[in-house]
């Protein structure tokens, strides 16, 4: 669906040229040409109309003076730096422009009729007079010498396999007498042949196809020859085929004409000589021959070069014709109309080997050309008109217009086509944004018509339906009429430089005015033409275009684009430099297109295609070269884009990666933009989507969100891109336009929550618009099932445009899916609830937790209504349509539950349960009493707790079963709360309740359970297990106990507490409840209670205690304290001086390790993680097994070797770590002692033994000044902070662990407890020491 927009035009005439033309080829040097006359050889320069060198061949002979010769080919050698020329006499020359010398490598005496060279130019064909042909080396070495003419048919020739004779195939719709005829005879060729061979090569030079006359029929064979000049294949036999010959560079086909009884043809043959398909030319039978046919270097443009057969009294037409193909269909894209002055008959055309869009043609006037195209999408421009997505096709004389907003019609059908007087080369859609479907169609003979819509009622005949319309069908597109039809005509027409592709760029601008590029006098020189229509002249034969003015362009226009929105005209130089034309100026000016700070923009690289759109409000350039780079003004932003294009705020593109991409330009910086297109897209993003390899973006169709790609092979694909999609949604959605909303969404597989994410304060606000305007009762289903707890504008839909359009949530405290089926449910009953009964059923279930009681109570009462209302649904189908929502059993359950059976049959009749099954269990019920019945019913539905409530109505005869059933499922506090305390139920339960929690062992609550209900007995002995021995104490006087009973009792409790080391409790009951002081006095002792002993023994006036017990007990207990204090201080100064042993080990051996690493890794900051790691683990590598080993054990011996993690075995990894936590339990063990030495103390100077105090209290003394002073040491600052700020951990990086390496910072191990690292607190709060033990 493309089309060939003219880019550039050179053209060039030499002042004074001698003879006349008759070859040319191209130099090395860019925009230098070779031309040949009957005199010698020239070559044009680039710049200027000046003969830059030349060389005679008259002069030295090769030329006959007369100017009869005539030369045959010409060929360039840039390493050379000479050109070979063959003349007709049989001369093959080189040609020395330098120099001027010209050497004869070879001569023919027969004469030459032709030399084609091979591409790569290693070999030479020449094609002798005596129709031989000779193939020759570059250094005009033969290799072969072979006849044109062969009677075999080549190597390729095919093998019959001998199934079946012509006679015995299927002739299909020609029938039997097929088999029959006779071959025609071959006509010979026309009368205008100059019955000279023809030459062409395949692209890679392996094959060669002559095309000569035969002499026996006097029709043209074409024959293809291999390198060596082997024949491999003659064609079959074609009536009227033509002197016309071209080899497709792809290799595929080999091009030429035919002439048909009743029309004429070009032609394609395959490799091995039969006829592959054909296509017609635009011209009657006799009326025109062909000259020649050339295929461009990539094989997408076959250029025709025709004239018309002799005219009477006048010199014959010359056209030159580009046609394309596409989808199997050939299309004339471009007609060049050279008149038939004689001086601008075409001697020759060649397609460029560098750029394959370009055209070099010379005309007989010394005149030459050349034209670059390249290919151009023609579609409507603007937003909002309702034509916006036309797309027009030229072909020839037809211009076919595809409504791609009305059907996507593939190519070479179209919706309708414009048939107009001439071939058309250009196509302009209007660019104002109302008017985009008008189109103005510029002609080969300079006619513009312009077709428009609306006005016209009549029909107009220029304009024929394609596929929508026809038989019986009345076509609902709209199509335009021919409103007029001007000449366009701008001033500069010197005839003496004729050129029929003059005008270029036509754009019609928002004023009904026209924009064109033409030639300027220099070369590198445009012009700017600005037209509007004159007013009607009355008997002036055709209509015109006023100049307005025309404006001098310092430099080759390129390209030139309007933007519909904005106005703006922006023009490309062949500089790169991008101008613009402010045409609303009242004398228009072009100035530098400048960027918002100033800078004038110029694209790196010429760009094919640009277009000017917004991005992030400032008005930018976008630019396309024809090598896949895109910029955005002088930023390139992605080196792989095929196509691309604008709509609205949205930029899409296609990649060489297969992909359309999708980009929001409201709120994106040109550095997001390449960020993101260099970037891999995240993997739930809308804005990219896969395509099929080689799609193109023809058009985007506004408001429906299509986009239409081209594939390479011509058939065309719709997507609707997820961006898009959403963007429209979200319009719709701010606009309360529901039901287009969600018929998009429903169609296009979008989730249907996004309808109340995108603004939930507005949906639950217009929740009766939305069910107004859907009023669809199975739509508004589909959207209730749909919905979801998440958010769906952060999970699957996150906007684009990076606008968070953040909502607040309406009501946090409740689920989003119970808010809007609250909401709508009350909308529905508010409009329609007889309508909307099934949408409010769903409504119910939908909820978490479903309130499926409420929905079956509902069609429970839609069952009952006396009055059936015409437009209700009946219960029976209410019904149905919740066992579709909810699982028949759960459902069958459920109404069960209601305890209504009629409601329960009803279900039921729905299943697939036999009535064997559910109707004597009904029956059963039936016949209940109605708090049994329910009991039942909710026992059998597992709701235990509503059971025991129906079943505590049923009277005293149940309680038992009542009791049972608490005691299976353990509903022993819903049951203590459905009986009143004083009551016999309820000191059963209790009862129960607490002989479960024994079982549990949770004595001290099942005493409570007891005591509460009055079963005081068990009461006792659970508080006696639970070890509350005041609460048995109580329990024992609530049952009456004796005084020897209570002794008793308190005995036994004794013995428990001393167990537990409970001196002071055993003590007290001992004392006040056996008086057996004696023994409380000896506890206390032996619990080291002096103070509790003491004020006892004094009680009770026993003194002789103190001498026999209490005495040798304290000495006792100051003996004991010395030999702990010395145990502690020997241990800790052993560990502590081993500690620093280790420390200085590690020490040494980390910087042994640091110099091993500065000599063989200078670059220590380029360390990795993992080699730090490595290194740090290499000083204890003969241990490094050990922790996979435990790894392995089982988890008693996992546990075990936790507790030992540390081992304070010498040697071991850890052992420092081992030393600093025994340092610390030797710490907090002093420190957990001082308390009771400081009360012994004060016993020991009571009773007079100050001697043993004063050791005791020195020795504590020393021991806690040697800790405290050590603590500083063992627990050093530099260790406090690492277990602060670890060296490896998840924020370190290389270069930390370094620099912990170099302060030598790892002495710390690698595995740390940040515990052991902080030094133990000695506390200070505590006055332990005796003043006057000092």
């Amino acid at each position: 669906m493309r089309n060939l927009r003219l880019l550039r035009t050179g053209s060039r005439r030499p002042a004074a040229a001698p003879g006349s033309p008759q070859c040319f080829c191209l130099s090395a040097e860019p925009g230098t040409v070779l031309v040949c006359s009957q005199h010698g050889l020239l070559e044009l320069g680039a710049a200027g109309d000046s003969v830059t060198r030349e060389v005679s061949l008259t002069a030295e002979g090769f030329m006959p003076e007369d100017g009869s010769g005539c030369i045959v080919g010409i060929e360039d050698f840039p390493e050379q730096e000479c050109v070979c020329v063959a003349t007709a006499a049989g001369d093959i020359l080189l040609c020395n422009l330098s120099t001027k010398q010209v050497e004869c490598v070879g001569s023919v005496d027969s004469g030459l009729s032709t030399m084609s060279w091979s591409p790569d130019q290693e070999l030479v064909l020449l094609a002798t007079g005596q129709q031989t042909l000779i193939m020759m080396t570059r250094d005009f070495e033969p290799i072969t010498e072979k006849e044109i003419h062969q009677d075999e048919f080549g190597e390729g020739k095919f093998v019959a396999l001998g199934w079946g004779k012509k006679e015995t195939q299927f002739h299909g719709s020609e029938g039997k007498q097929a088999a029959h005829r006779k071959q025609t005879e071959v006509s010979p060729t026309s009368a205008w042949d100059d019955s000279r061979p023809r030459v062409t090569w395949r692209g890679d030079g392996q094959f060669v196809a002559v095309s000569a006359v035969c002499p026996e029929t006097g029709a043209r064979k074409v024959r293809v020859w291999s390198r060596e000049l082997v024949l491999q294949s003659t064609s079959e036999p074609i009536s009227g085929l033509e002197q016309a010959l071209s080899w497709k560079p792809s290799g595929n086909l080999i091009a030429s004409t035919q002439e048909k009884p009743n029309r004429h043809d070009v032609v394609f043959l395959e490799k091995n000589g039969l006829l592959h398909g054909e296509f017609t030319l635009p011209f009657q039978k006799g009326q025109v021959k062909v000259n020649e046919l050339l295929w461009n270097a990539d094989s997408t443009i076959l250029a025709i070069w025709l004239e018309d057969l002799k005219v009477e009294n006048s010199n014959p037409n010359s056209y030159v014709q580009l046609w394309t193909t596409g989808n199997y269909r050939w299309y004339l894209k471009q007609s060049l109309h050279f008149g038939s002055l004689e001086e601008n008959q075409l001697v020759s055309l060649l397609w460029d080997r560098e750029n394959p869009y370009r055209l070099h043609v010379l005309c007989q006037g010394w005149h030459y050309l050349s034209y670059d195209w390249h290919w151009t999408t023609d579609h409507g421009v603007g937003e909002n008109s309702q034509h916006v997505a036309n797309v027009a096709v030229i072909d020839g004389d037809k211009v076919l217009v595809t409504a791609f907003q009305h059907a996507v019609v593939p190519p070479p059908m179209c919706t309708y086509e414009l048939q107009l007087r001439q071939a058309v080369n250009q196509v302009a859609f209007h660019t104002d944004p109302k008017h985009s479907g008008d189109m103005a169609v510029l002609d080969a003979d300079n006619k513009m018509s312009l077709y428009r819509y609306g006005q016209s009622t009549m029909n107009d005949p220029t304009v024929r339906f394609g596929v929508v319309g026809g038989n019986g069908f009345k076509a609902a597109v709209e199509t335009p009429y021919l409103d007029k039809t001007y000449r366009v005509h701008v001033g500069n027409d010197n005839n003496d430089m004729m050129n029929p592709l003059g005008l270029r760029f036509l754009t019609w601008l928002p004023d009904d005015s026209f924009l064109v590029v033409g030639q300027g006098q220099d070369a590198a020189q445009s012009i700017l033409h600005h037209l509007t229509a004159a007013p009607h002249v009355a008997g002036a034969k055709e209509e015109c275009l006023n100049l307005r003015l025309s404006l001098p362009v310092d430099g080759e226009v390129i390209s030139l684009c309007c933007s519909p929105v904005t106005k703006t005209v922006a023009l490309q130089l062949a500089d790169r430099q991008i101008l613009k034309y402010l045409w609303e100026a009242s004398t228009p000016v072009l100035e530098p297109w400048r960027t918002s700070n100033g800078s004038a923009v110029q694209f790196p690289y010429p760009c094919v295609e640009t277009c000017i759109t917004k991005i992030s409000g400032e008005e930018m350039i976008l630019g396309l070269t024809d090598r896949c780079r895109f910029f955005v003004n002088d930023t390139e932003v992605a080196s792989n884009i095929t196509s691309f294009a604008t709509y609205n705020e949205f930029l899409l593109v296609t990649t060489n990666s297969h992909t359309c991409q999708c980009f929001c330009l409201k709120n994106i910086s040109v550095k997001a933009l390449q960020a993101s297109l260099s970037s891999a897209a995240a993997p739930n993003s809308e804005t990219v989507r896969k395509v099929e390899r080689g799609s193109r973006i023809i058009t985007i169709v506004p408001q429906d969100t299509k986009v239409v790609l081209q594939m390479p092979r011509g058939n065309l694909e719709t997507v609707h891109h997820r961006a898009l999609v959403l963007a429209q949604i979200r319009k719709w959605l701010d606009r309360l336009m529901f039901r287009e909303a969600f018929q998009c969404m429903r169609k296009l597989r979008i989730n249907l929550n996004l309808l109340y994410d995108h603004n939930p304060k507005v949906f639950l606000e217009n929740a009766e618009t939305f069910i107004r305007q859907i009023d669809s009762v199975n739509y508004i289903n589909l959207f209730f099932t749909e919905l979801k707890e998440e958010d769906f504008t952060k999970s699957m839909y996150p906007s684009l445009n990076g606008s968070s359009n953040v909502q607040p949530r309406q009501h946090p405290d409740q689920k989003k899916v119970n808010l809007i089926c609250d909401v709508m449910r009350v909308a529905m009953e508010h409009i329609d609830p007889q309508k909307y009964c099934l949408s409010i059923l769903t409504a119910h279930i939908k909820k978490s937790p479903s309130e499926l009681e409420i929905a079956l109570q509902k069609v429970h009462d839609l069952r009952e209504s006396i009055t059936p209302d015409v437009k209700a649904v009946s219960a029976e189908e209410a019904l149905k349509y919740l066992l579709f929502l909810v699982d028949v059993n759960e459902l069958y359950d459920y109404s069960l539950g209601t305890y209504d059976f009629d409601l329960v049959i009803m279900v039921a009749e729905k299943s697939q349960k036999d009535p064997k099954e559910y109707l004597p269990f009904l029956n059963t019920l039936r016949k209940m009493e109605t708090n049994y019945q329910r009991y039942t019913i909710d026992r059998h539905l597992k709701r235990y707790t509503k059971a025991l409530g129906h079943l505590s109505k049923c009277g005293p005869e149940h309680f038992p079963e009542f009791l049972n059933l608490v005691k299976d499922q353990s509903q022993y506090c819903d049951a203590l709360k459905l009986y009143p305390s004083s009551t016999q139920e309820y000191k059963d339960i209790s009862n129960a309740y607490g002989e479960y929690l024994i079982q549990k062992q949770l004595y001290e609550q099942a005493a409570l359970v007891f005591a509460r209900a009055g079963i005081f007995e068990k009461a006792l002995d659970a508080f006696q297990n639970s070890g509350s021995w005041q609460q048995a104490l109580c329990m024992a006087s609530q049952l009456g106990y004796t005084k020897d009973k209570l002794s008793s009792l308190a005995h036994g409790m004794t013995g428990k507490l001393v167990e537990q080391r409970k001196y002071a409790e055993a003590a007290i009951l001992l004392d006040q409840y056996t008086q057996d002081y004696e023994e409380a006095v000896l506890l206390l002792l032996e619990g080291a209670l002096w103070e509790e002993a003491l004020r006892l023994i004094h009680k009770y006036g026993r003194l002789d205690i103190l001498e026999t017990n209490f005495k040798p007990a304290i000495l006792e207990a100051q003996k004991s304290q010395l030999i702990f204090l010395d145990s502690q201080k020997t241990a800790f100064l052993h560990h502590k001086s081993r500690l620093q042993v280790v420390r200085e080990l590690k020490k040494k051996a980390c910087e042994s390790l640091q110099d091993y690493e500065m000599q063989n890794c200078p670059e220590l900051d380029l360390f990795s993680e993992t080699s730090s790691v490595v290194t740090a683990s290499d000083m204890n590598s003969k241990y490094s097994h050990s922790s996979s080993r435990i790894s392995a054990r089982s988890s008693k011996n996992r546990r075990k070797a936790e507790r030992k993690r540390y081992s304070l075995k010498e040697g071991s990894p850890f052992e420092d770590m081992a030393l600093l936590e025994v340092l610390g339990e030797n710490v907090r063990a002093v420190e957990t002692v001082k308390g009771d030495i400081h009360i012994l103390l004060k016993q020991l100077v009571l009773f007079g033994y100050d001697e043993q105090a004063g050791a005791l209290q020195q020795v504590l003394e020393e021991v806690l000044q040697l800790m405290e002073t050590s603590i500083p040491e063992v627990w050093t600052p530099d260790l406090q902070q690492s277990s602060v700020n670890p060296v490896l951990g998840p924020n370190s990086t290389a270069n930390s662990i370094m620099a912990a390496y170099q302060q030598k910072r790892m002495t710390t191990p690698v595995a740390q407890d940040p515990e052991l690292l902080i030094p133990p607190k000695l506390s200070k709060n505590l006055q332990w020491k005796l003043h006057l033990l000092q």
